[in-house]
C-alpha cells in the first residue's frame, strides 16, 4: 500500500522543475521506503557521485532519504541531517525523527545522507562484531582488521571529509533545493562545517550538537575522558547514597585497571547464555566499555555499581553491559573502514608524539597505542585541511557538560571561527543534546527566527540520573 503524498512530497516534485531550468542534474526517481526504526513510510533515492571528484569515470551510489515536512505550507529550506562517527549512517539515526526532531518536522523536510562509505552507501566494513569477540586478544583483532583493510578494493584515499561535503551539494542541487539548514551530530559538526565553508552561500543555519573543533585531533581526547571520569566519581562522592554504597570507587577503579593491565582471565556463566565461558579481560575491553558509557550520564551512572562488583570478583554485570556492543544489529553498527579512512587521513597526521603525550590517559592510551600500526595498513595520503574560515551564517552549538570526548570547551573553540554563534550547555547532560528535554523545542525555535537569542535555560531542568546501587538496577 502506498502512502498518501502530503504537501512534502509534492514540494519536492514542484521544485524540480525549477532546478532544472537552473542547469541542475535531473533529480533520480524517489521511491517509497520503509527502513529499520520508523514506522512510516518515507522517501528514498540513489544518487551517482563522483567517487574521486579529481578523476572522471567511476560513481558511488549515495543513499538519501527524506522524511517530508507534515503540514502544508512547508518551508522551502529543508533541514539536512549528518550523522556522526565517522562511520555512521544517516539511515542509522532515523528514530531522530521522533525526538530531536518532531518540532522541526512538521513545518521542513528532513534529510538524511548515508555518507559515502556508510550504511546504505557502499558501507566499508569488516565481520561485524570483530571486536566484541571475548576469545580474541587485542593483537588478534588488529590483525584481523589489518587482513580485512589488504582485502578490501575500496580507495580509501577517496572517503574523506572533503569529499563528503561535495556529496551534500550534490544532493542539495539533485533535490532542488535552494539554501538549506544543516544538523550535525558528533563527527558530522566537522562535516557540517566543512560543507559551510565550501558552500557557504548555500547554508541558511548550522545545528551543531556535540562539537568538534576544528583543530580538534579525534584520537586525541584522554584528558576530556578523564575528566568525564572524575566528575561521575566526584558526583557519586556527593550523592550520599552512592558514596554509602561505594566509599572506595576511585581506589577499586584503579585496583581493577592495575590488575587487569598484567592481563586477568575470568570464568563466568555467560549472561546472554548461562553457559560457561573464558574471558581475557584486557585493558581495551575493561577501558573501552567504560568510556563508551561515559557517553550517556544514564549509562555512566551504572558504572559505580559495575566496577564495585568487579572489584569483588563478580564480574557478570560489567560483562551483561559490554554485550550490548556485540548484540547490536549489524545493519546498525559502524562503518569501520570508513572511520580509519577518515581518520587516518585527517588526524594522524596531526596526532603528534608532543601531543600524544601531554593527552595521554588510560581511557584512551591503548586506542592511541593500536590505531598507527591500523594507519599504515590503510595507507592514505594526509589530507590537506586548510585554516578554517569564518562561517558567517547563525549558528547553535550545543553541548553537553559531561560530554567524554566533545566537551564544551571544543564547542568554544569551534565559535570562535562564528560571529554569529550561540552556544548553549546541558549540565546533566553527555554526548548528544538535541533529543532531551527541551531542546526540540530550541532546534525548531532557532530554524523559524535564527537571528533571535535562543533562552536555552530550561536545559537546565534535564535531571541528573540516578545512581544504580545494586543488582535492581538505578534508584526510583
Amino acid at each position: 500500500m502506498k502512502p498518501s503524498l502530503n504537501f512534502g512530497t509534492l514540494l519536492l516534485a514542484a521544485l524540480l522543475p525549477a532546478a532544472q531550468a537552473q542547469g541542475a542534474p535531473a533529480k533520480p526517481q524517489t521511491h517509497s521506503c520503509h527502513l529499520p526504526g520508523v514506522e512510516e513510510a518515507l522517501l528514498c533515492m540513489k544518487l551517482p557521485v563522483p567517487l574521486d571528484p579529481a578523476q572522471a569515470g567511476k560513481t558511488l551510489q549515495l543513499h538519501v532519504t527524506i522524511a517530508p515536512a507534515l503540514r502544508e505550507g512547508a518551508r522551502r529550506d529543508p533541514l539536512f541531517v549528518l550523522a556522526g562517527g565517522p562511520g555512521e549512517a544517516g539511515s542509522d539515526v532515523l528514530t531522530i525523527l521522533n525526538t530531536a526532531m518532531r518540532r522541526v518536522r512538521p513545518t521542513r523536510d528532513i534529510v538524511f545522507i548515508d555518507q559515502r562509505g556508510t550504511g546504505l552507501s557502499g558501507k566499508l566494513e569488516c565481520e561485524p562484531g570483530l571486536d566484541e569477540d571475548s576469545s580474541l586478544t587485542d593483537e588478534q583483532i588488529d590483525a584481523a582488521l589489518v587482513r580485512c583493510i589488504r582485502a578490501s578494493k575500496a580507495p580509501f584515499a577517496a572517503y574523506t571529509t572533503a569529499n563528503a561535503a561535495r556529496d551534500i551539494e550534490q544532493v542539495r542541487r539533485a533535490l532542488g533545493y535552494g539554501k538549506i539548514n544543516l544538523w550535525g551530530g558528533s563527527y558530522g559538526t566537522r562535516l557540517g562545517q566543512a560543507y559551510a565553508r565550501a558552500y557557504p552561500a548555500n547554508v541558511r543555519t548550522l545545528i551543531l550538537d556535540a562539537v568538534a573543533a576544528p583543530d580538534q585531533v579525534i584520537p586525541a581526547g584522554g584528558r576530556d575522558s578523564q575528566a568525564a571520569l572524575d566528575k561521575l566519581f566526584g558526583q557519586c562522592d556527593a550523592d550520599p547514597a552512592c558514596r554509602k554504597a561505594f566509599p572506595g570507587l576511585r581506589a577499586e577503579f584503579d585496583g581493577l585497571v592495575a590488575k587487569v593491565g598484567k592481563g586477568l582471565a575470568i570464568s563466568l556463566p555467560d549472561p546472554r547464555t548461562a553457559r560457561q565461558v573464558d574471558i581475557d579481560m584486557t585493558s581495551a575491553r575493561l577501558l573501552g566499555t567504560v568510556h563508551n558509557m561515559l557517553y550517556s550520564p544514564a549509562d555512566a551512572r551504572r558504572l559505580p555499581f559495575l566496577v564495585h562488583s568487579a572489584a569483588r570478583g563478580r564480574w557478570q554485570p560489567f560483562v551483561a553491559r559490554r554485550n550490548l556492543g556485540a548484540d547490536s544489529t549489524p545493519e546498525g553498527s559502524s562503518a569501520t573502514l570508513l572511520y580509519l579512512a577518515v581518520i587516518c587521513a585527517e588526524d594522524m597526521p596531526r596526532f603528534t608524539p608532543a601531543l600524544i603525550a601531554s593527552d595521554d590517559a588510560p581511557l584512551t592510551r591503548d586506542f592511541a597505542r593500536r590505531l598507527p600500526g591500523l594507519c599504515r595498513a590503510m595507507n592514505v595520503p594526509a589530507a590537506s585541511l586548510p585554516a578554517p574560515t569564518p562561517i558567517e551564517v547563525p549558528a547553535l552549538l550545543l553541548s553537553g557538560a559531561l560530554d567524554p570526548v566533545t566537551a564544551p570547551h571544543r564547542a568554544a573553540r569551534a565559535a570562535q571561527t562564528m560571529p554569529r554563534a550561540q552556544l548553549l550547555v546541558a549540565p546533566n547532560v553527555g554526548h548528544g543534546v538535541s533529543q532531551l528535554g527541551c531542546a526540540p523545542r530550541l532546534l525548531r525555535a532557532f530554524l523559524d527566527h535564527p537571528e533571535q537569542k535562543v533562552d536555552g535555560s530550561c536545559l537546565n531542568e534535564i535531571p541528573a540520573p540516578t545512581f544504580q546501587l545494586g543488582s535492581a538496577g538505578p534508584q526510583p
